[in-house]
């Protein structure tokens, strides 16, 4: 028996009345959820803006003027950019921090994975030997190592104590000599490789040992297994690593101003770009001219970083994608 159109209408009425009450409900809880969210995000949007972005814009402003921290400052447009290539001493703080960089990172990279290839083999004691060679990264940066390290290699340092056993006299005050003063902080900027090792050995571990003994079966060496099964498989950890380090070793700061005692010297052979920088801002108080600095390396941080993965589509293998 058919039921009545008015009945149908009706119940059509209802199913949609249900139908529409239902969707309301999601909506609401949806955005309720969303509220919630937001408002657990908000403290993290305040830090963005009030810490990273609002102080970003304020620099960007203030290297445009001529500020001394002393009174208003003073806009200027692009003078502090112009004057700076035309600053002899800050030619020479880029030179002396892209050597630096140049052979500091590529040295501590090599010893950080030797270290770690050697760590990850079945060494007595392996658990110490990690700790002690983290260890120089935990003080990393720190005012005592970087007065220890002066004390080393002064006139009468260690090295010249130990040295002169051997019979070698007369030997050079090498941190107050211009021609090896910035080796020995690359000599100390690669004695603290434990952070790298720490993250190379992360990565030898994960290289499944299938792979090692599929490649000895077929009559891979040591050095041939080291070609085609470790390092293919490391280049994402090594290109982590070299990223990380190349920005690092543009922002040291402390071992120049400790050893150097602030000045760059001698003859501003330890002039770091970041010491330089220092210096215009808070000792001479040319704070837009500082701030100028500060962007410029910046740029030339995001230019390294850009080409560093611009290249790594050519040498760095994911696993997952197969190149």
């Amino acid at each position: 028996m058919r039921r009545p159109i008015a009945t149908l209408t009706r119940d059509r009425a209802r199913s949609v009345e249900r139908t529409a009450v239902s969707r309301g409900r999601f909506r609401g809880r949806t955005l309720g959820e969303g509220t919630t969210a937001y408002l657990f995000l908000l403290p993290w949007f305040l830090g963005l803006v009030g810490l990273t972005l609002g102080p970003m814009v304020a620099s960007l402003y203030i290297s445009l003027t001529n500020f001394s921290l002393l009174s208003a400052p003073q806009w200027t447009g692009l003078t502090n950019y112009t004057q700076l290539f035309a600053d002899p001493r800050y030619l020479q703080s880029l030179k002396v921090t892209f050597i630096y960089v140049f052979l500091s990172v590529p040295l501590k990279l090599a010893l950080a994975l030797l270290v770690a290839m050697i760590l990850n083999t079945k060494v007595r004691g392996r658990g110490f030997y990690r700790a002690a060679f983290y260890l120089p990264s935990l003080l990393a940066g720190s005012v005592a190592i970087a007065v220890l390290w002066r004390e080393i290699f002064s006139d009468n340092g260690l090295l010249n104590q130990v040295l002169g056993l051997f019979g070698l006299k007369n030997l050079p005050s090498w941190i107050s000599t211009p021609h090896y003063a910035l080796y020995t902080l690359v000599v100390l900027a690669v004695w603290e490789f434990g952070t790298p090792m720490i993250i190379f050995l992360a990565g030898l571990q994960q290289i499944p040992r299938d792979l090692y003994e599929a490649a000895a079966v077929d009559g891979a060496g040591r050095l041939h297994r080291l070609r085609n099964v470790t390092l293919p498989l490391l280049t994402p950890i090594i290109f982590f690593n070299l990223v990380m380090q190349i920005i690092g070793s543009f922002k040291t700061f402390t071992p120049a101003y400790i050893i150097s005692g602030g000045t760059g010297g001698p003859n501003d052979s330890t002039l770091f770009y970041t010491l330089y920088l220092y210096v215009q801002g808070f000792t001479q108080f040319r704070m837009g001219y500082a701030t100028a600095m500060a962007w410029v390396l910046m740029v030339i941080i995001a230019i390294f970083t850009a080409i560093n993965f611009f290249g790594a589509k050519y040498w760095v293998y994911y696993e997952d994608k197969g190149s």
